[in-house]
């Protein structure tokens, strides 16, 4: 019964750690395939370049789209929104974002680059473009928050630090008539204005190929318990003979 019982509390034990290792590799090779699927998305839109208008960008239903698109409008006089913990080239730093209000459409957050923060992180000043102007840029949804804690944004001197972006908890925050666009632009990097930027879509997530790693290491360790469940088991009885 000893032995009867150990191999049951051993497999259990076994099956649960490869049902668990299996259920994290498969997991990794999903994100693997979507993030493929959002690279293959944006390399068509940015290949095309057939500009859609700047209220495209309120669309709900394409949320999670990509599209090009440029417009005419003006940045609201309130103050900047800085995107904390983003990474460019191994530093860390901030994206600069600003409202701003295209002709006859809602009004929208534009992604005008990267800055880097000082030691004591004190937020960099961004100058609001004055006057009307056209933009154009990629259309997409706002960078990947992770975990969400919290609301995610406070108040800091003229403008706002967010951890994360929540188009309607930002339109609260900054009491706006109209909702927010749940598309941000991302200016195109040959603009004269703005910060440090690029339109690469992971730059501060995982590439596919990582995921793909990941996986193949996830999926290594349940073959590895299921080997060594194997191994031990037949090793007893063997030794028992």
């Amino acid at each position: 019964m000893s032995r009867r019982r150990n191999l049951v509390v051993g497999w259990t034990l076994a099956v649960l750690a490869i049902a668990l290792f299996a259920r994290l590799g498969l997991w990794q090779t999903q994100r693997a395939v979507e993030k493929q699927a959002m690279l293959a998305a944006v390399d068509k839109v940015l290949a095309q370049r057939q500009a859609v208008p700047l209220a495209a960008a309120a669309n709900a239903a394409r949320a999670h789209d990509y599209d090009w698109s440029a417009g005419w409008g003006e940045f609201d006089a309130r103050g900047p929104l800085w995107l904390d913990n983003q990474q460019r080239n191994g530093r860390a730093g901030v994206h600069a974002y600003r409202l701003f209000r295209p002709e006859g459409a809602p009004p929208l957050l534009v992604d005008l680059g990267w800055l880097p923060l000082p030691g004591n992180r004190a937020m960099p000043a961004i100058a609001r473009p004055a006057g009307r102007m056209q933009l154009r840029g990629l259309l997409t949804a706002p960078p990947s928050a992770g975990l969400a804690l919290g609301r995610g944004i406070v108040r800091q001197g003229d403008g706002w630090v967010l951890t994360r972006i929540d188009a309607a908890v930002v339109a609260r925050e900054l009491h706006l008539s109209a909702p927010l666009a749940p598309r941000v632009l991302r200016l195109d990097p040959a603009l004269p204005l703005g910060y440090e930027r690029d339109l690469q879509l992971l730059a501060n997530t995982l590439p596919p190929d990582r995921h793909r790693g990941y996986a193949l290491q996830w999926f290594a360790l349940a073959t590895a318990v299921l080997v060594t469940a194997l191994i031990l088991t037949f090793r007893k009885a063997r030794h028992e003979r």
